[in-house]
């Protein structure tokens, strides 16, 4: 099993390239089940979970080639039009295949997705969607059984609460569903816009994306088209996050500075400077103290439950005491005990995390419970005194395309190791 050893103490200066968002890219590439023609996808991440997604379509009966940067997904027809549980248990994104296989067919047989380490995340909200666009849907044997067989037809869609998969899941099938459809109290985040966008261009009719509002209005078939994945915001602000614990000054090159605003404003709060350049964004901190600062999670354009992890890790050694608030995942402070195990000063009562900065964090063996507190670990190791060496992960190949490389070409001690 794989393993990553950093030695602190490096500043990082230079340039790292935003690779296309994982969180966008996957539903992307669900989106080609939608039509017969071929969907090229440009600035394409290769990560452990696109190459787990390109198996189940490949199981489906999808062409998929996939080169630096760039897949193309050919769904001709589709051989088949269940997704079994050992291809979709691996990732809960592969679950999104349900909704443009049952709009294409009138029928699909989907396993239900695995458990989640951060979370229960429900897919009620996706199943009940399904149902108001006129889908019968059964449970059975952990499978989900939905059939239209007069094909979807639009509806008045309402979500109790924002769901970014949800909205995702409504979108992928009404584009195919007869009459209109309204999503209300719908997810805002950047990859919901660019979904839209990707689908418009293959002749989807979706306006409103972005808002917390969106209309639908059904077409007969889609065509195949060729779409840039939008940069990871994600991506983007790990960087940033790492940038600022280690010092030094980075430019994130393509990175689109509106789509971390709540990043920015918490760590100019802290002292580090992030400033909008041409070709992306540039954050530096030479010298300068990082500061306590609260932070709290919210649905987009909230700050982002993905960087909360990465957040607290640079938390760990300002100056001062910072509540660092999770509203959105319950467990999703596993990596304050690994944390804690390098020096940092945390208390965890509920969803609150309590970090009292400390001067000095030290090298320690860590474990990866999930992706986002895999690369935190990375970041407060790029911070620390002597050598973190950072197990099991694999959680971070989810969603980090070449990340040793990308912190190496700035100066970060930091390899990867065969245990």
């Amino acid at each position: 099993m794989d393993s990553i050893h950093v030695r602190g103490g490096q500043p990082l200066n230079g340039r790292i390239p935003i690779s296309g968002a994982k969180n966008s890219a996957l539903k992307l590439m669900a989106a080609a089940l939608l039509t017969d023609g071929e969907l090229k996808l440009t600035r394409m991440p290769d990560l452990a979970d696109t190459r787990f997604l390109t198996i189940l379509l490949t199981h489906l009966g999808a062409s998929v080639q996939a080169g630096p940067g760039v897949m193309k997904i050919h769904a001709d027809t589709l051989a088949r039009t269940e997704a079994p549980y050992d291809l979709v248990r691996k990732m809960r994104a592969s679950f999104n295949v349900l909704g443009p296989i049952l709009a294409r067919e009138g029928q699909a047989r989907v396993s239900l997705p695995g458990g989640c380490a951060i979370g229960a995340r429900p897919v009620d909200l996706h199943l009940q969607a399904l149902k108001d666009l006129g889908a019968e849907i059964d449970l059975t044997e952990g499978y989900v059984v939905a059939s239209a067989k007069g094909g979807l037809k639009g509806a008045r869609i309402h979500f109790p609460f924002v769901s970014v998969g949800a909205t995702e899941h409504a979108m992928l099938a009404a584009v195919l569903a007869k009459g209109e459809t309204v999503l209300e109290n719908a997810a805002r985040e950047p990859e919901i816009a660019d979904l839209a966008d990707c689908l418009n261009a293959m002749g989807a009719k979706v306006e409103g994306a972005g808002r917390s509002t969106i209309h639908i209005t059904g077409v007969e078939r889609l065509s195949g088209t060729t779409h840039a994945v939008v940069p990871d915001r994600i991506e983007t602000g790990t960087f940033a996050l790492a940038a600022a614990a280690a010092g030094g000054k980075v430019l994130l090159e393509e990175a689109i500075p509106e789509h971390n605003e709540s990043l920015w404003k918490l760590m100019r709060a802290a002292g580090v400077q992030v400033t909008s350049v041409e070709g992306g964004i540039e954050v530096s901190r030479n010298g300068h103290p990082v500061l306590a600062v609260d932070a709290e999670t919210r649905p987009y354009p909230g700050f982002p439950t993905d960087l909360q992890a990465q957040f607290m890790a640079l938390m760990t050694r300002a100056e001062g005491t910072s509540v660092i608030r999770e509203t959105i995942f319950e467990n999703r402070f596993m990596h304050a005990p690994e944390l804690s195990r390098m020096g940092a000063n945390i208390t965890v009562r509920g969803n609150e995390a309590i970090v009292r900065g400390v001067k000095t964090l030290r090298g320690a063996p860590v474990m990866a419970t999930d992706l986002r507190a895999s690369v935190s670990l990375v970041i407060a190791g790029l911070a620390a005194e002597g050598e973190t060496v950072i197990g099991r992960v694999y959680h971070l190949d989810r969603g980090f395309e070449r990340l040793e490389d990308k912190l190496k070409a700035c100066g970060a001690d930091i390899d990867r190791r065969q245990e």
